[in-house]
């Protein structure tokens, strides 16, 4: 198995938040939050969770929601995925926004999000005049029906 290797550090007083999955062989590592909120229904906020990533080139995190929290709740992150970049260095946020009917109280250390990552290729972006044909051509947004 080829194994990807992933640095982080979490921030001062944070060591128990570490990212983990809660089965072997899950895809997602689960993210907790670092305090203490109110989510307001219909609101949003980011929430800091105290994970600090060190990504190689060419991978990325994404930052995903946990569909309890979806399903039972109305809880989802906002810009789902949320996209990490190798290159930044700050504390991994999520946005949360809640559209559920009631306020919805966060506690530290609540699994919030997961957090899964992934290699990507190299792409080699080539501008053509004319593109293939296929049996869809242009339809989207709902041309196959609803």
């Amino acid at each position: 198995m080829n194994v990807l290797r992933v640095n982080f550090k979490m921030a001062e007083g944070c060591a128990d938040l570490r990212p983990h999955k809660q089965h072997q062989g899950d895809s997602g590592f689960d993210l907790k939050s670092r305090q203490d909120l109110l989510l307001k229904a219909g609101a949003f906020v980011a929430v800091p969770s105290g994970l600090f990533l060190e990504m190689p080139n060419h991978v990325e995190a994404q930052v995903r929601p946990r569909s309890g929290l979806a399903a039972k709740l109305g809880i989802t992150v906002l810009n789902t995925p949320g996209t990490i970049d190798a290159s930044y260095r700050g504390e991994v946020q999520v946005i949360l926004i809640n559209h559920g009917r009631a306020d919805y109280k966060i506690s530290r250390g609540d699994r919030i999000a997961q957090i899964v990552f992934q290699k990507l290729p190299e792409i080699d972006f080539v501008e053509e005049a004319k593109l293939g044909e296929t049996a869809r051509g242009s339809g989207g947004l709902g041309s196959t029906g609803v």
